[in-house]
């Protein structure tokens, strides 16, 4: 079907009296494959990004314009994970493992949008987290 001659190919110039019958051929395969491209990535798009789509007419534009709207939303899902870890305490309701494990989660999230912490912040900020009963560097002595 060669749909993705729009994406990988640049946009024809405007179709004139002067184009050769292979230009105006490689014109109409551009314009088709646009066309169903745009179809298709409209078919599939979130609903929550859909409402600029119908401003691009050339799949190009808007698949830079998806990925711009990304980037700015990695950036906002990092703040918020890295609000949400910042806040984390352990409550008598939940587990010391299942703390842990929450903030390792939060710690893989972040990674994949390369906001990458080291295991040994992970360690001690988890550490640091726990109430003073749990501290590595509480002692208690039974008289």
């Amino acid at each position: 079907m060669d749909i993705d001659h729009a994406i990988r190919q640049d946009e024809p110039l405007a179709i004139t009296n002067t184009n050769t019958a292979t230009e105006i051929v490689l014109n109409e395969q551009w314009e088709r494959s646009n066309r169903l491209s745009m179809m298709f990535i409209k078919t599939r798009i979130s609903t929550s990004i859909r409402g600029f789509v119908d401003q691009h007419e050339n799949v190009k534009d808007l698949l830079k314009a998806i990925d711009e709207q990304f980037v700015t939303s990695n950036k906002a899902l990092a703040s918020t994970l890295i609000m949400k870890l910042s806040s984390l305490r352990l409550t008598s309701i939940q587990g010391v493992w299942e703390h842990i494990m929450q903030i390792r989660d939060i710690a893989a999230q972040l990674k994949k949008l390369e906001v990458d912490m080291s295991e040994s912040f992970l360690v001690h900020y988890i550490l640091n987290t726990l109430p003073h009963q749990y501290g590595p560097f509480k002692i208690s002595y039974n008289t």
